[in-house]
């Protein structure tokens, strides 16, 4: 069989399931069982079919959007997911004025930027973090832009 990768905007919530029915997290039925059900979510995709989805599964396949009404796909990228995609940052200074920083994703991908001055005595590692950090954001925020309009359109 061949390999596919894909993605898929869809709607889903926290919940539970315990012999095979989903409940919702606060459901009286799953508090009189003890809490001993499968954590999870429910997931509703466009064509309104719904299914299941364990915690660990769900969460290595999707990341969650924030909410924009004024879009006509009522969702977009914002600050706070670019922020949570970065997993590990390194940063390095090399020769006397060139900062290199050096970001891993949470699915595995890197970015690093460097940044130099031309006066050694006006370099600040400081500055040159900041000035590849905001390199590095602007490059995730159009990567996840990306991946957000491949789930809204999928690939035609």
């Amino acid at each position: 069989m061949n390999k596919y990768i894909g993605t898929k905007l869809v709607e889903a919530e926290p919940a539970y399931r315990l012999n095979g029915i989903i409940y919702h997290p606060d459901s009286p039925e799953l508090i009189a069982a003890g809490m001993a059900a499968e954590e999870g979510y429910r997931v509703k995709y466009p064509d309104g079919y719904e299914s299941w989805s364990p915690k660990e599964v769900f969460e290595k396949a999707y990341f969650k959007v924030d909410d924009n009404k004024e879009l006509p796909s009522g969702v977009s990228v914002g600050p706070d997911m670019v922020t949570e995609f970065i997993s590990s940052t390194q940063t390095f200074t090399i020769e006397p004025c060139t900062t290199i920083v050096h970001c891993k994703l949470r699915n595995g991908f890197s970015i690093t930027e460097a940044s130099s001055c031309v006066d050694p005595a006006n370099y600040s590692q400081e500055m040159g973090e900041k000035i590849c950090m905001e390199r590095i954001r602007n490059k995730i925020w159009n990567h996840l832009g990306f991946l957000l309009q491949t789930a809204w359109h999928g690939i035609r």
